[in-house]
């Protein structure tokens, strides 16, 4: 098993207020799962994503990662877990601006300690992948929302992390830019890595081949997507 939540649970003080975000979830995932969290405002599923992804602690429960209690790793380790296992794509790209795109995408791997030799290969390689070589040299603001998405996804590949989290991939693009990042999406699920993606759209979550819709900090269901098996 790659990733074993058990009756996770999350509270947030606000005032004198105990709000419960999460009220006892419990996922399991295998490698090489193509996982959608869905779920409308509230019901818990960026929490549950902050946690995934180890931003985040849980207040009750149980969270192994590749067999690993989570919560009993400090934050030396956490940020290691950020940085080498967990490979992150968010709605509003989060690149640096005054960087181009191999540098962008080297950036994860400077933190690690990887020779420069090693890091120029790894980055070009990365970017290959989601079709951005001639656009290297680049900085953000001469991309387009697609391929600055492209780039975060190269980014979030580059450290070869066991675990892809993609929290509203397509948020901020058109449909049609939108349906090239999950053909990326989907070519590396396909090429062998697990991919988590949160979103509250119905036709993104298709692309995965399981589904879990949570309501009011609860699991409400966890099923296959047995459209997507019989494409």
């Amino acid at each position: 098993m790659q990733l074993e939540i058990k009756e996770i649970t999350k509270n947030y003080k606000m005032g004198t207020e105990i709000v419960a975000a999460l009220r006892g979830i419990s996922v399991n995932l295998l490698k090489n799962e193509y996982l959608a969290i869905m779920g409308p405002s509230g019901s818990g599923k960026s929490t549950l994503m902050n946690i995934i992804g180890c931003l985040d602690t849980h207040s009750a429960g149980s969270y192994l990662l590749e067999g690993a209690d989570v919560s009993k790793m400090n934050d030396d380790q956490l940020a290691e877990i950020r940085n080498q296992k967990i490979g992150f794509v968010f709605q509003t790209f989060n690149l640096i601006p005054r960087a181009d795109v191999f540098h962008n995408v080297e950036l994860p791997m400077v933190y690690s300690g990887i020779s420069s030799s090693m890091r120029k290969k790894l980055a070009e390689e990365a970017i290959e992948k989601v079709g951005l070589t001639d656009r290297m040299k680049h900085k953000p603001s001469e991309l387009s929302g697609g391929q600055r998405q492209r780039v975060a996804i190269a980014r979030a590949l580059v450290n070869n992390p066991s675990i892809i989290l993609a929290d509203e991939p397509t948020g901020n693009l058109d449909s049609s830019t939108g349906a090239e990042i999950m053909s990326v999406l989907d070519q590396l699920h396909q090429a062998g890595n697990t991919i988590i993606l949160v979103t509250h759209e119905n036709d993104i979550a298709a692309h995965a081949n399981r589904v879990i819709k949570l309501k009011d900090g609860l699991v409400e269901t966890d099923e296959l997507n047995h459209k997507h098996f019989a494409a």
